[in-house]
């Protein structure tokens, strides 16, 4: 009976020795996420189609999402719709050189994080990707109220829709208006005519022996001499004659 209850407790105790070694274990950490891919946010959203297609086409998707993935930059992208990009001038994107496209994506980049309420306290010009944020290169100015935020490059006003897409790092905002920068869009002044060529100073034309202006000389010049001894002679000889008059 002893050995039956000694037996009988040992095979508690085992099974709470068990019990207490498995609840003492960590609960197992979650997979980690897999890295950023802006256009993966950007189809799972939707109505993006044409800004996809030139994220990749300019290698702009593959610079966000190195950025993103290797650094701790945040990014905020302002994302046209397929519908704001049908708003523009037929032939408008085919007219872009490739330099001009990637520029044009960069535009809508901006360098970190904002949330809507960032947005209040930015300073304008606001600086793209894109770079220069001069006055005739590429300006972007905010203005707030409220909620609502409006972005201006100048040539565009577009207001900030609502939110794709935030994880504290990239933040995505749909614009329903493509935002043309002024280096690409804006009308250029026309190139200053050229001055006028200042008039030449006539030279005289020198003339060469054997050429027919020094021909023409030649025999001007010996008339001039058979003259002048026919007047030497005709005045000696009216001297002459007036000497023997005078006898």
């Amino acid at each position: 009976m002893n050995k039956h209850a000694l037996f009988s407790l040992s095979l508690v105790l085992v099974f709470l020795f068990h019990c207490t070694t498995t609840l003492a274990q960590p609960a197992q950490a979650p997979a980690p996420p897999g890295p950023t891919n802006v256009t993966k946010i950007l189809e799972k959203a939707g109505q993006f189609t044409i800004l996809i297609r030139l994220l990749k086409s300019t290698k702009v998707a593959d610079q966000i999402n190195q950025q993103l993935n290797d650094t701790n930059d945040g990014l905020t992208l302002l994302a046209p719709s397929d519908s704001a990009f049908s708003n523009l001038k037929s032939g408008t994107l085919n007219s872009l050189s490739d330099e001009q496209k990637v520029e044009l994506i960069q535009f809508h980049i901006l360098p970190n994080f904002l949330s809507i309420s960032n947005f209040q306290t930015v300073s304008n010009p606001v600086r793209t990707q894109a770079g220069d944020s001069r006055p005739g290169e590429f300006p972007l100015n905010v203005t707030t109220s409220g909620n609502s935020v409006n972005i201006s490059s100048g040539l565009v006003n577009t207001t900030v829709g609502g939110s794709v897409y935030s994880d504290n790092q990239l933040a995505v905002y749909q614009v329903d208006s493509v935002l043309l920068p002024q280096a690409i869009f804006a009308p250029r002044p026309p190139a200053p005519a050229p001055a006028p060529a200042s008039p030449k100073a006539k030279t005289k034309k020198k003339t060469t022996a054997g050429s027919p202006d020094s021909a023409t000389a030649d025999q001007n010049g010996a008339l001039s001499l058979r003259l002048n001894r026919h007047g030497f002679l005709l005045s000696i000889g009216v001297a002459v004659i007036a000497a023997l008059l005078s006898l």
